[in-house]
């Protein structure tokens, strides 16, 4: 008969040593700062899968990839071009982009980085200084225009962040729009500036938003009152700057949920009718 084999104090020590020493020296993995994680907007709102829709990436403008989405069903549908973060163009937009096709909408949602995609706030920030203004508007314009081509009568922009105040420069660039939606993007106040606008306009803001103050956003809604922009302008209390990106320590779900579907409202009674 076999002895059963024990293991001595000194070898169960010396094991337990090892063990401790391979669980405290592997090699950390690249941060991934907030905003950048994949978490998305779409899978917070969405009930279900989004199932409806044909996507693919197209360049659309020379040198950048969009991410396309349409409704898979022949029809005529309005289109929006979608701007996105000063992340780029990452899985949340592209899931954004899918959320929106499926409620009956043609979506090109731009790539302003050409290909780039910041996975820190140093890497968006950047990204954000170099780019080229100029050339992000004739990106746009192009956008727009791809929009038209493939079947588009009504065309809104939208964006967040970054993309919201490409969103509103798109607008004041002199390009012809039916609808302008920005979420918490930089603003211009001056009604001459402003003037050009002759469609409706939806802002969606914060009130704890050290970036863009209650302050601004009042002149703002000011302005576009004076100069009779319909407008619709929200400043949700309690809430800052990207309340509307999940992966954000300001992520704000009920806020985020009630702007989602004042966007929809908003596009439908514009781009719908």
């Amino acid at each position: 008969m076999k002895k059963p084999w024990i293991i001595g104090p000194g070898i169960l020590f010396l094991l337990i040593i090892i063990l401790l020493l391979s669980a405290i020296q592997k090699p950390p993995g690249k941060r991934i700062e907030e905003g950048a994680r994949e978490t998305s907007n779409s899978e917070m709102l969405k009930k279900g899968g989004v199932s409806n829709t044909d996507e693919e990436l197209i360049q659309y403008y020379e040198g950048s990839l969009g991410y396309f989405v349409k409704p898979n069903k022949e029809g005529n549908y309005p289109g929006v071009v979608m701007i996105h973060e000063w992340w780029g163009l990452n899985k949340n937009i592209k899931d954004m982009a899918e959320q929106l096709a499926s409620k009956g909408y043609i979506v090109m949602a731009v790539d302003l980085y050409y290909g780039k995609v910041a996975q820190t706030a140093d890497e968006a920030r950047e990204l954000v200084t170099a780019l080229n203004e100029e050339k992000a508007l004739e990106n746009m314009k192009v956008a727009v225009e791809f929009l038209r081509k493939n079947g588009a009568v009504k065309i809104a922009s939208l964006g967040w962040c970054f993309g919201g105040g490409q969103s509103l420069q798109l607008a004041l660039s002199g390009q012809e729009l039916d609808a302008t939606v920005l979420y918490y993007g930089s603003l211009k106040t001056d009604p001459e500036k402003l003037s050009v606008i002759n469609w409706p306009v939806l802002g969606i803001f914060g009130d704890q938003d050290t970036s863009i103050p209650v302050e601004t956003v009042n002149s703002f809604d000011s302005s576009l009152d004076t100069l009779n922009i319909e407008n619709e302008i929200y400043i949700y209390p309690g809430v800052g700057h990207a309340f509307a990106n999940p992966s954000g320590q300001n992520y704000a779900q009920e806020e985020t949920e009630d702007a989602w579907e004042k966007t929809l409202a908003f596009l439908d009674k514009h781009l719908k009718k």
